[in-house]
């Protein structure tokens, strides 16, 4: 896949925001091995470690930092760009963060996408944008139903909330500024992706299962969960990457088709509980154990999601490639070569060849 995507990408200027983070940190690797020139737009990475560093991200492209929340400073830099592609995936992405600072959630997540979207309309070049979301943006029934692109939109959480927002502020804009019927004139194709849970090496966010567990097992502590039968669609970080640079290729060539919202996500079966993740991270470890301490101050967080991917399979030729075991055991062997002190942007680019050419 990774040749057929350089025909697309090769020479090509790409805006990227959120590259400074998790999933921003493995796609500016892949379109850097792919031939294009990045621009980043992103806060400072996180603390350490970050991916972002481990990859030499400042040798990789050219690196804004900025909020998105600052329109000037956005505006400029997309402006300076004049990119062919925009990928944005800068956001504030934390279910239970969203509740400490909900009003800062929805500026980033929603305002902060208006203000995108700003500045690509006043681009006077033809530009394909994928914007991505999650697979929270459903109304949440919490039934076996896997959700659907067209099914309504919703959120209980602030950040649940925000995407969905963010959604509608897209769809506005595609309305009202980039109709596809228009596409002679204003030659910018806008394009949603909706990604279920992802896992991968270089996350150490905080209350995320698979860095919280990694975090134990490294200290030989107990794993701690607080909700064991909760249900998501998990995925390698590799997984919906691939889809989003396939969707941007696929706007690319039809711009009018493409221009609309995909899920990506685990084949139905891969969609596990909690506890089923955490027994084979430890199996791929090699040893640990976990409790479920479910005193933990919870707040509000789906029991249930599972989505249904066959719009992508049909329509982008994408399908998953990782069953959930492979998932998380790519994910253990690279926090276990760090650990090691491997060179971990040379294993990084391994298994971003391995997963497109294997």
């Amino acid at each position: 896949m990774l040749h057929i995507l350089q025909e697309t990408y090769r020479g090509k200027r790409v805006f990227l925001t959120g590259h400074t983070g998790f999933k921003g940190s493995w796609l500016l690797k892949i379109l850097t091995m792919l031939g294009a020139e990045v621009k980043g737009y992103a806060l400072q990475p996180a603390g350490l470690p970050n991916l972002y560093d481990i990859i030499s991200g400042d040798e990789l492209c050219q690196s804004v930092i900025a909020d998105l929340r600052n329109r000037e400073a956005l505006k400029t830099a997309v402006l300076d760009f004049r990119p062919d592609f925009v990928f944005h995936l800068a956001a504030q992405p934390l279910v239970r963060l969203s509740y400490q600072i909900p009003s800062e959630t929805f500026e980033v997540n929603a305002i902060g996408t208006a203000n995108l979207l700003d500045a690509i309309a006043l681009l006077d070049n033809p530009c394909n944008a994928v914007l991505v979301t999650t697979d929270k943006v459903y109304h949440n029934n919490e039934w076996e139903y896997p959700y659907r692109e067209n099914d309504r939109l919703g959120g209980n959480d602030p950040y649940s909330a925000s995407k969905a927002c963010a959604e509608l502020v897209i769809d506005s804009y595609r309305n009202s500024f980039f109709n596809v019927k228009n596409y002679a004139t204003h030659k910018k194709a806008i394009a949603v992706g909706r990604a279920g849970n992802v896992i991968g090496g270089g996350d150490w966010s905080d209350n995320r299962l698979i860095p919280d567990v990694v975090k134990a097992l490294n200290k030989n502590e107990k794993i701690e969960i607080r909700s064991p039968e909760s249900v998501r669609p998990w995925q390698h970080v590799l997984e919906p990457l691939a889809g989003y640079l396939l969707l941007g290729a696929k706007l690319c060539k039809d711009p009018q088709q493409y221009s609309q919202a995909y899920n990506f996500g685990p084949d139905l079966d891969d969609a596990l509980p909690v506890n089923k993740m955490v027994e084979m991270a430890i199996d791929c470890w090699g040893g640990g154990e976990y409790f479920i301490n479910k005193e933990i101050n919870q707040v509000h967080e789906a029991g249930l999601l599972k989505l249904d991917v066959s719009k992508a399979k049909a329509q982008l030729n994408w399908t998953p490639q990782l069953a959930a075991y492979k998932a998380v055991a790519d994910t253990i062997t690279w926090y276990k070569e760090f650990y090691k002190s491997t060179d971990m942007a040379a294993f990084t680019d391994t298994q971003i060849h391995q997963f497109f050419n294997g």
